[in-house]
């Protein structure tokens, strides 16, 4: 008889995420396995009790799924975790805090693959606005579009203190070069639109954090994302169903990217890199950086 595919989903939240549960099973794990409110010093523990209790044939049908809320805290337990294998006793670890690695990459992805086919450009020079981007989705994307060459700008509500301290702290972690900007005042984000490429929005759902009027002041303006799916729309006239249609509005001709349009690619990676786990052969470490890769694939 077979050996199952059993996945161990850890969290440091109280609860772990049901999306995620579905995912996994969709995905074709045998039995997921939640373990919540865990602790970074907690992580070499729970991986040396997974990877010896099955033997090297068991570790190929075993995963370690990490969760939360808390991009830089995943990123130090999918760390932790590889540090923690003694091979060939070593599964593969898969980290997506609330979805933000596998959502952001498909924002980012997206947006990049409307800036080829409108303008034969990627992101490399181009200034983009992440709106929400003290948030763990907004902090990934601003990270991934850093990487791509981008002018990458945390702009937050709360004012600059806030954007700045996410963006200093994002820099130190992951050597890559944000800035912050205050979005506080309608005379700030007016500002910010003027010397705007490209906008994501990756604030709370349901709160509209660019009117019909902002987005007319972005001139230059060429793609707008919006992961928000909850009315009113994030950005003014982006919905849910765009993928690379003009904004109404948009004085710039810009193409929006809408919810469902993202949600359909980062669906498309999470499934794809939680299959990957126990198809590879071999133990796969999956983070921010290979979701970005999946989802170039998936927009290809």
């Amino acid at each position: 008889m077979s050996k199952p595919y059993l996945l161990h989903m850890i969290t440091a939240a109280k609860n772990l995420s049901p999306f995620d549960v579905n995912m996994a099973y969709d995905a074709g794990w045998s039995a997921c396995t939640p373990y919540t409110q865990v602790t970074l010093e907690e992580i070499a523990g729970l991986t040396q009790d997974a990877i010896f209790s099955r033997g090297p044939k068991g570790v190929a049908r075993t995963g370690i799924f990490l969760g939360g809320r808390d991009v830089h805290l995943a990123l130090e337990m999918l760390a932790a975790a590889r540090a923690a294998m003694v091979p060939p006793f070593e599964v593969s670890v898969f980290a997506d805090p609330s979805g933000a690695f596998t959502t952001a990459a498909a924002m980012v992805a997206g947006a990049e693959g409307c800036l080829r086919g409108s303008h034969g450009s990627g992101l490399a020079a181009s200034r983009c606005l992440i709106f929400g981007g003290t948030g763990p989705v907004g902090s990934a994307a601003a990270i991934l579009a850093a990487r791509a060459g981008a002018d990458a700008v945390i702009v937050s509500h709360l004012g600059l203190v806030r954007a700045e301290e996410t963006a200093r702290l994002c820099n130190q972690r992951y050597g890559v070069r944000l800035s912050g900007a205050d979005g506080s005042s309608d005379a700030h984000i007016r500002d910010l639109m003027a010397g705007a490429d490209l906008i994501f929005n990756a604030a709370a759902a349901g709160v509209q954090v660019l009117s019909a009027d902002q987005l007319g002041a972005g001139r230059r303006l060429k793609v707008a994302c919006d992961v928000n799916a909850v009315p009113p729309a994030g950005i003014a006239g982006v919905g849910v169903m765009d993928n690379g249609v003009p904004v109404p509005g948009s004085t710039s001709g810009a193409l929006g990217l809408g919810a469902l349009a993202i949600g359909n690619i980062k669906y498309k990676v999470q499934q794809g890199l939680l299959r990957q786990m126990h198809e590879a052969g071999s133990p796969q470490y999956l983070g921010l950086d290979e979701a970005f890769e999946a989802a170039r694939r998936h927009v290809d």
